[in-house]
């Protein structure tokens, strides 16, 4: 499976409405819950366990928790190294955590990524400067599951 495979499978899911903490193609979806249900249909099993999270999780504690169960289960690239199929991680305001996910879809002067957005639903957006300048990592979506000792 290849990145525009993962590019295509996440625009199945465009037109799911958001709903926090939701995780179901056509029936609702967050940020992370749209990365989850692209993992079951890749893998057919969960990434690992999620606790439930508020809309404001983590900013009290201005811990990166989203960040570090990313690197801790996918291969960290270089922030301007993009592909198709990449897994990006967002930092919406100066100051405060990263916690929104989108998966590019396109690269170049084309730039898109699929992600859940609050009020919207799951779309296919422009990765324009504003939306560029907020990315602050980058990972790889895994071709195939590593073994879980």
């Amino acid at each position: 499976m290849t990145g525009t495979d993962i590019v295509d499978l996440a625009r199945g899911w465009i037109g799911t409405p958001y709903v926090h903490q939701a995780s179901m193609r056509g029936a609702g979806a967050d940020c992370l819950g749209l990365l989850r249900g692209l993992w079951r249909e890749r893998f057919g099993c969960e990434p690992g366990p999620v606790p439930a999270y508020s809309a404001d999780w983590s900013e009290t504690a201005c811990e990166e928790r989203l960040w570090q169960a990313l690197t801790a289960r996918l291969p960290v690239k270089d922030i301007y190294d993009e592909a198709a199929g990449d897994v990006l991680l967002f930092r919406m305001r100066d100051g405060a955590v990263a916690k929104h996910l989108g998966l590019q879809a396109q690269v170049g002067a084309r730039a898109s990524f699929v992600h859940a957005y609050s009020g919207h639903g799951v779309l296919e957006t422009s990765l324009s400067r504003p939306w560029q300048r907020r990315i602050v990592a980058r990972f790889a979506f895994p071709h195939q599951r590593e073994r879980q000792d």
